[in-house]
């Protein structure tokens, strides 16, 4: 893709077309970009079900047209049966399995929380969608089919060794057997179901209804240590964004248990360096470096912010800054050991309706495939962010009943100093921040087009979905000579695919002072930038 699209009325971007389609109609119904967003992430739990769904957890950042941010963390906490003698002899929590799935799942939790945000800014008391109408397209693509991608085709095929032996997993996603191939119809008859339960008794039968007491039998059943009373005590969680001001302007992030600090930190150091006039090395240099420094305050100080003393803001000033940007040596790549390892698939999704009412929404199962259990007569797959804790009982992450595990989600929002809005994010663990500050660094501060600098060439330092590294891997798209420099500045390079999704799945959507709206989505996924 080389153009942004551009509308008047609305702009969706998602990393599924039929996600994009679902807000796009919710929008020209008269729904607000909440409502529309709450539909979109209900079709993407079904269409895409490797890299999200009802069992994982989401966060949202919402800029009203008039007033203050508002984020919500819904991310669940540790079950109250954990237990660290379940991983006796264990250095680390299983990637897969019952003792993989330990955390309570907070999507719902938070569209919840979402509607009602949506119902304040109803002032006008106009009639709002209901809920059955925002879940219908998901009830559709699970009960009737949808072609599976060539991205759940590719994720299935890299992980089915271990999936296939998860509870539920076999029957579920493979077809006699074997991988469904691309193209080929795909249908979640229970998952259908279990949508229709929602559309019927509300979102809140997840936690507190009839749902509620069907997953805490299963969940018993599967020994996963989630009870009944753990999602009964679930919230959504509403607050005021972490920021820092820019020399373009405000910029928004979340707050822990997810690494928002990290993309703010590396966009505050970047705005002390000479960035408008870099070329593509000293570009990608500058960003690993500040990434780096960023990375090193994210492992020691941030984890669920119940057990954190630090004043986040500490990090976020201008000095701070400074100081950091000034230990940026331009003529060589510093040496690095990471102390936290974070990888993971995710969906960012974005939208702006007529209205000027933005939203920047993550939702994630972690893993392909989260836990790879899948909660029988639910069609509901679990999330596994709870490998994120450390079952080393004096680390920052230790696992502890009710605590939040560390989230590398993390969606952005930017009001600019010439009164453009953006909404922007990604997929990518660890790559999160990174991709953030490349999309922002190549539209903001050196004025490339919005869809060229998504579509652009991209890397990630350090690990994507393998085994750690302390390589800079970067699409092979690179020129030769690029790649040459990077590497005499002390980098070690690896060389991705041409469009790799290793460096995520990138979306960004601008409202510009004129009204209009622009959207550029990410040609490494299967999505789209849909307005009218």
């Amino acid at each position: 893709m080389i153009y942004s699209n551009t509308a008047l009325f609305g702009m969706v971007v998602t990393p599924h077309h039929l996600a994009s389609g679902t807000a796009v109609k919710i929008l020209k119904q008269g729904g607000n970009a909440i409502e529309a967003m709450v539909a979109a992430a209900a079709t993407i739990s079904v269409v895409y079900p490797h890299m999200n769904g009802l069992g994982g957890d989401g966060f949202w950042l919402i800029l009203p047209p008039q007033g203050k941010p508002i984020a919500i963390d819904a991310s669940g906490a540790a079950g109250s049966l954990v237990n660290l003698d379940c991983y006796y002899n264990e250095q680390n929590i299983p990637h897969r399995g019952p003792k993989s799935a330990i955390t309570v799942a907070g999507t719902l939790s938070g569209w919840q929380e979402a509607l009602c945000i949506s119902s304040e800014f109803n002032i006008q008391k106009q009639s709002q969608i209901s809920l059955t109408e925002l879940l219908n397209d998901a009830i559709l693509y699970a009960n009737d089919g949808f072609p599976i991608t060539h991205s759940q085709f590719i994720a299935t095929k890299k992980k089915i060794t271990e999936l296939k032996i998860q509870p539920g997993f076999y029957t579920t996603f493979l077809s006699n057997g074997k991988i469904p191939e691309i193209g080929s119809r795909f249908i979640q008859p229970e998952l259908a179901k279990t949508l229709h339960q929602l559309a019927d008794e509300g979102l809140d039968s997840f936690y507190h209804g009839n749902l509620a007491h069907k997953l805490a039998k299963q969940m018993l059943y599967l020994k996963m240590p989630i009870t009944l009373q753990d999602l009964k005590q679930h919230r959504a969680h509403r607050y005021t964004p972490l920021s820092i001001s820019h020399s373009k302007g405000d910029i928004w992030n979340t707050m822990p248990p997810t690494q928002g600090i990290t993309s703010l930190m590396i966009l505050g150091i970047l705005d002390q360096l000479d960035m408008s006039n870099a070329d593509t090395v000293k570009t990608i240099h500058n960003i690993v470096e500040a990434t780096k420094k960023a990375f090193i305050i994210r492992d020691k100080y941030i984890t669920d912010s119940r057990y954190m003393n630090e004043n986040l803001y500490s990090f976020l000033n201008k000095e701070t800054f400074i100081n950091m940007a000034n230990q940026i040596n331009d003529k060589k790549a510093s040496s690095y050991q990471q102390l936290r390892y974070s990888d993971g698939d995710t969906v960012w999704m974005g939208i702006i309706d007529k209205n000027g009412l933005a939203v920047s929404f993550i939702q994630s199962i972690y893993h392909e495939f989260g836990s790879g259990i899948v909660i029988p007569n639910t069609g509901i797959v679990w999330h596994n962010r709870g490998v994120a804790f450390s079952l080393n009982p004096t680390h920052i992450l230790a696992l502890y009943p009710g605590k939040k595990p560390f989230h590398t989600l993390n969606p952005a929002a930017a009001r600019l100093k010439n009164n453009r809005v953006m909404v922007y994010g990604s997929m990518g663990g660890d790559g999160q921040p990174q991709i953030q500050a490349a999309i922002f660094t190549r539209y903001v501060v050196q004025n490339l087009q919005l869809q060229q600098s998504i579509t652009m060439p991209r890397w990630i330092f350090g690990r994507t979905w393998g085994e750690y590294s302390h390589s800079l891997k970067i699409e092979k798209r690179f020129d030769v000579k690029t790649i040459e420099n990077l590497r005499n500045l002390g980098h070690q390079i690896e060389l991705l695919d041409e469009f790799s999704e290793a460096v995520g799945h990138a979306g960004a959507i601008v409202r510009h002072n004129n009204g209009m709206l622009e959207g550029a989505s990410d040609p490494r996924c299967n999505g789209s930038a849909n307005g009218f």
